[in-house]
């Protein structure tokens, strides 16, 4: 069977390349403390890839009351305010192992390089890591109207690209990324949890284990 090389790739942000994902769970936790009830550890596997209000509707599962539309929009910048203090201090320590080696060869070989990410706070965080220069794209939740598991965020990195989508490899730590990726019409390659991540192409434990020369040409 021929080997299929690659010619972009696609990175989720929150718990791929950067140990950011605690914090939108810290972030939800402060805010389920002020309304007087407690998260379980599940909510951090629920919310991740998740957009904000999607993730707030998750979190008010556990609050016993319903709340308002503008009760929601309040949390929910609320929440943002503190999400934002907390990342304020990033620096490019907090890179998940293999993300700045993996984005370094990529760059050198002239792959495209493009970010898939609920946050909309992307920009800053990639600014503050370092690595913005290295994306060619940059597609968050700021620029489309669906949410992941839809695959528009993809798409919208992909076209970004000027890349096909079957040319398109996408990195994802959660389950609602997955989907999107595959819906998209990707191969995903899945980092983290097996059993989370089991629609997933391929599964890495973090960036150190994905074999780059399976999937690009390289010029290194």
């Amino acid at each position: 069977m021929t080997q299929q090389y690659f010619k972009a790739a696609i990175f989720d942000l929150d718990g791929v390349i950067a140990d950011t994902a605690r914090f939108h769970f810290l972030a939800w936790q402060s805010i389920a403390d002020d309304e007087g009830f407690s998260l379980p550890a599940v909510v951090d596997d629920r919310v991740k890839g998740v957009d904000r209000m999607a993730s707030l509707n998750i979190v008010l599962e556990y609050a016993g009351r319903t709340y308002s539309d503008a009760e929601k929009e309040a949390l929910a910048a609320q929440k943002n305010e503190r999400y934002v203090k907390l990342i304020a201090g990033l620096t490019p320590a907090d890179l998940l192992p293999g993300a700045q080696l993996l984005l370094d060869r990529l760059r050198v070989d002239g792959i495209g390089i493009g970010l898939a990410s609920a946050s909309r706070n992307a920009l800053p965080v990639l600014k503050a890591l370092g690595i913005f220069e290295h994306f060619n794209t940059i597609a968050d939740a700021n620029y489309i109207s669906h949410p992941k598991p839809h695959p528009e965020i993809f798409l919208t990195a992909a076209d970004g690209l000027g890349v096909s989508p079957a040319d398109c490899l996408g990195f994802e730590d959660a389950e609602a990324g997955i989907t999107a990726i595959k819906a998209a019409g990707m191969t995903a390659v899945g980092v983290g949890s097996a059993e989370l991540l089991r629609e997933a192409d391929d599964i890495v434990s973090d960036l150190t284990a994905f074999d780059y020369d399976r999937y690009f040409r390289t010029l290194i």
